[in-house]
């Protein structure tokens, strides 16, 4: 397997791992609605109807991701998602640990950082296309 070969499969497993697993939490919010983020919007002062962007950054975002098909954009709503995800739902544990030592954030640091290092790596040769 040559070193090419083996950065794109390396992107591809990040790719899809970052993009199923986004998923499985965009598929959650359409079974069972945007209501808690809608109040949580509220509370912020933000318009509630901001709460179905949600569907873009856990849903859409994640497709393209899997797909390879224009995953940078991809990429970056997810980013995007995550950041708000954290500035709404995590303010008061942005500099937490847990009682194990880790980053109380981790898993949503771990999302943002995927996406943003897909954004900057794009998709690798095997996607749909390069972009």
């Amino acid at each position: 397997m040559t070193d090419v070969m083996g950065e794109d499969l390396g992107k591809l497993v990040l790719r899809v791992t970052l993009g199923v697993l986004i998923l499985m939490h965009g598929i959650h919010k359409l079974i069972h609605g945007v209501s808690g983020i809608e109040a949580m919007l509220a509370g912020a002062g933000l318009p509630a109807f901001l709460a179905y962007a949600v569907y873009v950054g856990e849903v859409v975002a994640p497709i393209l991701l899997i797909m390879g098909w224009y995953a940078r954009i991809g990429a970056v709503l997810v980013a995007v998602n995550m950041v708000v995800a954290i500035a709404l739902v995590h303010p008061a544990e942005l500099l937490d640990l847990t009682r194990h030592g880790g980053w109380a954030l981790e898993l949503q640091g771990m999302f943002l950082f995927s996406a943003v290092a897909l954004a900057f790596m794009g998709p690798g040769r095997i996607s749909i296309n390069n972009r």
